[in-house]
């Protein structure tokens, strides 16, 4: 995959599988505006990437912002010229039981998984319609938009209401050469999910594959599919678990 002079944003990368993105992306000559909602982590996750053979820039700040998402865009063309491919990493889960999960986490769910992958979808698609060279747009679902799993019903829904915006999208951005892709992610090991001491052998005991993603096994897909090797796959998911949909056994002991 030749990634060279390639101009890519990518949400939520200030640590795990968005930073892994990165860094990938950097490594093989991309420039990548880095955005991330902590400006520490944002400020970090840049000078780790000193020496590379792209650059990267730091814009730190809410991804479902609709200044933010603009902003993304503009100093991604100010700053390098052009605008090929977006992944729309950033999002947050909220867990809670459905009969008490409370309105204001239900919208904020929605605020960011949903919100802010649309309209950066919408702001990138107006640029790359522009430039008339085509790109190339990914989204971050789960396995949960795919499986039912307990307290994670506005998660969950989120997510796969990221497939089907996929798959719509398809309709209208093949004229322009943009192609649409999800990949949706089974247990990885993250600075979030390491914080459980119990997760890698939860998860080791239930994945078909012996154990849970690590952030490279989400890269390698999402890398594949924005390069240029894969710009006749669109409105498809890519689930990667190990396995653990094809048979499901719940995390929670009983």
């Amino acid at each position: 995959m030749d990634f060279k002079d390639k101009v890519a944003i990518v949400t939520g990368a200030g640590q795990g599988i968005g930073l892994e993105i990165c860094k990938q992306l950097v490594g093989q000559g991309a420039h990548v505006i880095l955005n991330d909602l902590d400006a520490a982590l944002t400020k970090e996750a840049v000078a780790g990437m000193d020496g590379e053979v792209g650059k990267c820039i730091g814009l730190y700040g809410d991804s479902s912002d609709m200044e933010v998402i603009q902003q993304m865009v503009d100093t991604a063309v100010a700053e390098f010229g052009k605008l090929d491919v977006v992944v729309a990493n950033a999002g947050i889960t909220l867990f809670g039981e459905f009969l008490s999960y409370p309105p204001e986490s239900f919208f904020e769910v929605m605020k960011v998984n949903l919100g802010g992958s649309f309209f950066l979808a919408q702001a990138a698609a107006k640029q790359m319609k522009k430039q008339g060279l085509g790109g190339s747009i990914l989204f971050m679902s789960s396995v949960t938009g795919h499986q039912a799993h307990e307290n994670l019903a506005a998660y969950g829904m989120s997510k796969a209401a990221l497939e089907m915006l996929a798959k719509n999208l398809v309709i209208e951005l093949s004229p322009f050469k943009i192609n649409v892709n999800t990949v949706a992610p089974g247990a990885t090991l993250t600075e979030r999910t390491l914080k459980d001491k119990d997760y890698f052998g939860t998860w080791e005991s239930i994945t078909p594959m012996g154990r849970p993603a690590s952030v490279n096994d989400i890269a390698q897909a999402v890398l594949f599919l924005i390069s240029d090797s894969a710009k006749h796959i669109t409105g498809q998911s890519l689930v990667i678990d190990g396995g653990w949909t094809s048979v499901s056994p719940s995390p929670y002991k009983k």
